[in-house]
């Protein structure tokens, strides 16, 4: 059978010979709690994204807090949609010729599996290249990175990811039915065709630039606050850069985490096509490892706020009954002031001051 000349019928070939099998109560019941917990989660990380957003009008922070929004909310609808739809499937007992004829909720389910999950990735990678601009480049950041640029920023990364996702159809090959009868994507089974190994290739390949743009960005970002701070010995100021990096750097290890297994899992049959070894088992843990992603997701912004991290600290601080972190270091404290110093100095204006400030000085 030909599925994908065939979008009606598309991997119903597969359910008659298939050697991965779960059990269907524990499968439901894990469904449902990560579907909860997730849904609870991010929820939660949206109101504490929205109040910070409320209460810092700074433009370094307004636009990385509207990106990490973002970021937040799709993970919502990931779980929501793909929880949904996951749920159904194991309680109606995974019998897709009966509910899928059309091979409609499975080309959905698929479109979905790829959407929300090139998007958050293309979130963090984007998210790091804000921050890293942000500290390398102030000036530019202030001008050009408004709230307005933000929003068409995420417009257009939503708008890629709905390409890719929608790419298979337009194409008129159909999401497959996985061995596990339990969700959809493209074709991992007995790849022979190109088209087949590139679309594996294509997300495989976005998923891992993502995070290399991501852990690039965040290097060069981390190096410089630490420069900067090294450098500066004024201790007035705030400590949302940090705050911000520090965030970043955990999504980013979550990621790599998270999405490194399944990523390097679907290149690898991309690449061997026919060939490959991967089994069902593997490819279904790897998918659960990317799922916990966006559960963990929130917690990075839920747990590493500048509250939480401060009382934890004090917390530390009177159990182990020493002084581990001078709380000066703690507070980071001269990152801003630095940073408008580093913003002055780019100025054209502020530099023909300083060179009138010798002549002043030696007319006197």
């Amino acid at each position: 059978m030909n599925s994908s000349k065939s979008p009606g019928l598309a991997g119903f070939g597969i359910l008659k010979n298939t050697t991965c099998h779960t059990e269907k109560k524990i499968s439901v019941f894990f469904s449902i709690i990560f579907m909860t917990v997730g849904i609870l989660s991010n929820s939660l990380a949206i109101a504490i994204l929205m109040k910070a957003y409320q209460r810092f009008r700074q433009k370094s922070k307004a636009s990385f807090l509207l990106l990490a929004s973002g970021l937040v909310i799709t993970d919502l609808f990931g779980h929501l949609i793909n929880g949904a739809i996951a749920v159904f499937v194991y309680a109606s007992d995974k019998d897709w010729i009966r509910f899928n004829q059309s091979n409609i909720l499975c080309s959905v389910f698929g479109i979905c599996m790829v959407f929300f999950g090139l998007c958050p990735l293309f979130l963090g990678s984007v998210m790091a290249v804000e921050r890293c601009i942000g500290v390398t480049k102030p000036i530019f950041h202030s001008t050009k990175m408004t709230s307005k640029h933000v929003k068409m920023m995420l417009t257009m990364v939503c708008l890629f990811a709905v390409l890719i996702a929608l790419l298979p159809i337009l194409r008129f090959r159909a999401y497959q039915i996985q061995a596990s009868r339990t969700w959809c994507f493209y074709k991992t089974e007995r790849v022979e065709d190109w088209e087949d190994r590139f679309y594996l290739l294509l997300f495989s390949c976005l998923g891992l630039l993502a995070l290399a743009i991501s852990f690039l960005c965040n290097a060069v970002t981390g190096i410089t606050l630490l420069r900067v701070k090294f450098k500066s010995q004024q201790r007035q100021g705030r400590s949302h850069h940090f705050e911000m990096i520090i965030q970043l750097l955990a999504i980013m290890c979550v990621s790599c985490i998270c999405w490194s297994p399944f990523l390097v899992t679907m290149a690898r049959i991309g690449i061997n096509a026919s060939r490959s070894k991967e089994t069902c088992e593997t490819i279904l843990f790897a998918l659960r490892m990317a799922t916990w992603n966006q559960i963990l997701d929130p917690w990075v912004y839920i747990l590493l706020r500048k509250a939480v991290l401060k009382n934890l600290y004090k917390i530390t601080r009177g159990c182990c009954g020493m002084h581990i972190i001078n709380l000066h270091m703690w507070e980071l404290s001269s990152i801003k002031n630095s940073l408008k110093v580093a913003a002055i100095s780019e100025s054209p204006v502020s530099s023909k001051q300083i060179n009138l400030q010798p002549l002043s000085s030696t007319g006197q």
